[in-house]
């Protein structure tokens, strides 16, 4: 900027308005460049959730199943287990006899639960890590970007 000299001897500077109007379109066109970068890059993580949200919806599908089937197994299995002791303790022809069977049944019961409930943990251990799968990628990704930048 050049100055300009007043009469009174006081200096102003002067404003070159071509260099204003170059700087400014410089400063647009720098945050234009940066939008359409930060869109791109809002697109593409946009584009990778819809994709972790759409695996994760087909595993859930899945497992959802799956726990569906092995609870009605169980279910199954546990009352044909309940009629056979009432069809025993029916024909029990004495009073030890029946204690026999009863303590046998539980015994029975308690070993069944336990593995049902072995399965249960598993098959449940299982559909958390795959359900976390999709998203687990996803985070990762974001993460090393933020992390690099």
């Amino acid at each position: 900027m050049s100055k300009t000299k007043t009469a009174d001897t006081i200096e102003f500077p002067s404003f070159d308005a071509s260099k204003a109007t170059e700087q400014f379109r410089a400063f647009a066109e720098k945050g234009v460049e940066q939008s359409k970068e930060a869109y791109a890059q809002l697109k593409t993580g946009s584009a990778e959730a819809q994709k972790a949200l759409e695996d994760s919806y087909e595993t859930t599908k899945a497992v959802s199943s799956d726990l569906s089937l092995k609870t009605i197994a169980a279910l199954r299995a546990n009352t044909e287990a309940n009629f056979s002791h009432l069809e025993s303790l029916v024909g029990a022809k004495s009073f030890a006899e029946a204690v026999e069977l009863q303590t046998a049944f539980l015994r029975k019961r308690f070993e069944l639960t336990a593995e049902q409930a072995k399965d249960f943990q598993a098959s449940a251990s299982k559909a958390a890590e795959d359900l976390s799968k999709p998203f687990k990628g996803v985070f990762e990704k974001a993460f090393n970007e933020f992390k690099a930048a």
